[in-house]
């Protein structure tokens, strides 16, 4: 017998988000990291808040809300809070009941803005790290480091010479801006939109574009990230960003660095080597000579740092997949706070079937 297309509506609901969740979902391992980390973190937020006036949204509820952003590819806050608004494992994972309301997308952003101040999601990065079950997963003598460019919101149209010359764009909502003939640089110009972007280009035959630079450590035993930075793009950011990872490495003890190409220069090998660290750099002998000779490459250790090196790409494709290809945000602290909290998200969505395994 057809059943009939007839909408059904009742009263009262006797219904949780937590039933409507299947015990099963992958969400759940994770949530169960994330409250353990956000638990020791409770101290640290205390500092960020005053004891009087009007309750904010909790800042729990906050980075939950953001890490959903970041695991299903929300585009926007705006996108991020129609979600909240009807979608039942969304407002399990944050911690909302069925009756909850949602919170306005400005005030969402402006309680973002605090946790800004207070360098939350490099903390809730090492919260997650610190966990002793964790911990078991992490290698604290090898690693593999990298940068990647992070395409600024700034539009090319929008470099212009610092001094207020050079002719605007042309009328209308995308208007026309000729370049031809012009010279260009970081020195003389700037981005009306976002100055703190730099044009950038990553290699012969590639276009420049408006960008910054993040930064990944990687431990080598399951490619988890450990530290981030985020500079401003330039020819030595790379390597100067390493060399600061490295150097807050914990301990003393002697470790191996994998890195690519960009890396074999004297400089960056002498400051591997006077922090206590084999380099193990891949050895770039393109009409030069490289840094790195068989003192480094005769070790067996060599191969199999290059070979697990190239896994912090899919550290960066993630990263990227997630809504950092072109960020939306504005200003190297902007882009570095979330270019954090993605990397820490990066890490959850593995921990799970890598603990279950351990």
């Amino acid at each position: 017998m057809r059943g009939l297309d007839e909408r059904s509506e009742g009263l009262f609901s006797y219904v949780s988000c937590e039933a409507r969740v299947p015990a099963s979902h992958p969400l759940r391992p994770i949530r169960a990291i994330v409250d353990e980390a956000l638990e020791v973190m409770s101290p640290a937020f205390e500092g960020l808040y005053s004891r009087i006036g009007r309750p904010s949204i909790p800042p729990e509820k906050l980075l939950r809300a953001l890490l959903l952003q970041a695991f299903y590819s929300v585009r926007s806050e705006r996108q991020l809070m129609e979600q909240l608004d009807y979608n039942l494992l969304f407002r399990w994972f944050v911690g909302l009941s069925m009756d909850a309301p949602v919170w306005d997308v400005t005030v969402f952003t402006k309680n973002r803005e605090r946790l800004l101040a207070g360098d939350v999601a490099a903390k809730f990065l090492a919260s997650v790290l610190d966990q002793p079950r964790v911990k078991t997963l992490l290698s604290d003598e090898h690693f593999s480091v990298d940068g990647t460019l992070i395409e600024a919101w700034a539009a090319v149209k929008s470099f212009r010479p610092k001094d207020g010359s050079g002719e605007p764009p042309g009328p209308g909502r995308n208007g026309e801006r000729d370049f031809h003939g012009e010279k260009r640089s970081n020195e003389t110009h700037a981005s009306t939109t976002d100055p703190e972007a730099r044009l950038y280009r990553k290699g012969n035959g590639q276009p420049a574009k408006l960008a910054f630079m993040g930064h990944a450590l990687m431990e080598n035993r399951h490619a988890l990230v450990v530290d981030v930075r985020l500079t401003a793009a330039t020819g030595l950011a790379e390597r100067e960003a390493a060399v600061a990872m490295v150097e807050a490495i914990p301990g003393r003890h002697r470790i191996t660095v994998g890195a690519d190409k960009a890396y074999d220069t004297r400089d960056f090998v002498a400051n591997m080597r006077e922090l206590g660290a084999a380099p193990h750099v891949a050895q770039n002998t393109n009409n030069r000579r490289s840094a790195i000779d068989g003192r480094t490459t005769r070790h067996p250790g060599y191969a199999v740092s290059q070979r697990i090196r190239k896994r912090i790409e899919e550290v960066f494709g993630w990263i990227k997949g997630a809504g950092l290809r072109k960020t939306r945000h504005r200003g190297t602290a902007r882009v570095g706070w979330m270019f954090t909290l993605t990397a820490a998200a990066y890490n959850l969505i593995r921990l799970p079937k890598l603990l279950a395994a351990a």
